[in-house]
């Protein structure tokens, strides 16, 4: 193991320790409070040594050290649950071969179902093992089997790489459902943060292509880069997130700033809602991305599109990976994962 992950798992793994040790009545007087929220207080901690380690901008890192902390985290953070088997494929897409892993979990369901996902990462960092956890509990919990998708990242390949990526990588899942041990009608599109962006423009193009998901599943999504909401500014630096690394996605991932008001990039611009599949969002209080995530929602529930919304107030954004940090990540999953159940039962 590389020096540089012996030491981050070492501090992680000691900050999770400590946020385990920690009881709320020893914190109670020293809560965030914000928006009439209060952060979880072991998350406080831990943010605490976060911010420790992560204080230089992430414009003046070199790409590949970012992308390399993602994949680092994701294995820190989370907990390698068992699988029946787990297989590495390529998709074919119009610039070549899609990377792609397929879990199938020790208890498949009856159901037919599989979750396509798509990772989090502003569209720049992020990858199929920095997620690799997240499938595994997602597969592990559900029953049902689950397609991570490693779509082309920016700036080496801007919008519209990623798109084109995802839906053709959803247009595989759907046409080769029973061939992957699923049915084709009980497909769904789930993603975190940027993965949530690309399933919920991958709902809509293939709804309109007669390819509609059977659910869609979002966590945290960016669905608007043309304007700043409200929660900007309420949590724009000091929860993982920060409106400094949203700008530095936005910046790597157009190529002209007009493209921010294209449906693709911003789904919550869509001119109509109408016909879309039914869906859970997952939103954090502490995420800048909140309140357009609940936007979202909102506009899906006025154009008669069948939405639960769930905000876990105290969280922040990119929760999900720390299936070993606590319950909060677990919990997240799990709230999904039941109401993506009793959707397809």
């Amino acid at each position: 193991m590389p020096g540089v992950d012996r030491v981050a798992r070492a501090l992680l793994r000691g900050s999770a320790r400590v946020v385990k040790a920690v009881r709320p009545q020893a914190v109670r007087n020293f809560d965030v409070v914000i928006d009439g929220q209060t952060l979880d207080p072991g998350l406080r901690i831990a943010l605490g040594m976060f911010s420790v380690m992560s204080r230089t901008p992430m414009r003046d890192i070199p790409l590949r050290y970012s992308r390399f902390a993602m994949n680092v985290g994701g294995r820190i953070l989370g907990r390698a649950l068992p699988q029946r088997r787990i297989d590495n494929l390529e998709i074919d897409g119009d610039a070549g071969p899609i990377p792609a892993r397929l879990y199938t979990p020790l208890q498949p369901s009856d159901s037919g179902a599989l979750i396509v996902f798509f990772h989090g990462g502003g569209w720049v960092v992020g990858s199929i093992d920095a997620c690799d956890n997240v499938c595994r509990f997602l597969a592990d919990r559900s029953g049902f089997l689950v397609l991570s998708v490693g779509y082309r990242l920016a700036p080496e390949h801007p919008f519209p790489a990623a798109i084109r990526d995802a839906m053709a990588a959803y247009r595989f899942a759907h046409e080769n459902a029973e061939a992957l041990g699923a049915q084709s009608g009980r497909v769904v599109v789930a993603g975190e943060s940027a993965g949530g962006n690309l399933a919920a423009v991958v709902a809509r193009e293939a709804t309109g292509e007669g390819l509609s998901p059977a659910f869609q599943l979002l966590f945290c999504p960016i669905t608007d880069l043309s304007r700043k909401r409200r929660s900007y500014s309420l949590f724009s630096e000091g929860y993982v997130l920060t409106e400094s690394h949203m700008d530095w996605f936005r910046d790597n991932y157009l190529s002209e700033p007009s493209q921010a008001t294209d449906p693709l990039v911003s789904p919550l611009l869509a001119p109509s809602f109408a016909g879309l599949p039914p869906g859970y969002i997952a939103v954090s209080g502490f995420d800048p991305l909140r309140d357009e995530g609940e936007e979202y929602a909102q506009r899906l529930r006025d154009a008669g599109v069948s939405i639960a919304l769930h905000r876990h107030s105290s969280l922040i954004h990119g929760i999900i990976y720390g299936t070993a940090f606590g319950d909060a990540g677990r919990s997240v999953l799990l709230d999904a994962i039941g109401a993506l159940r009793f959707a397809l039962a």
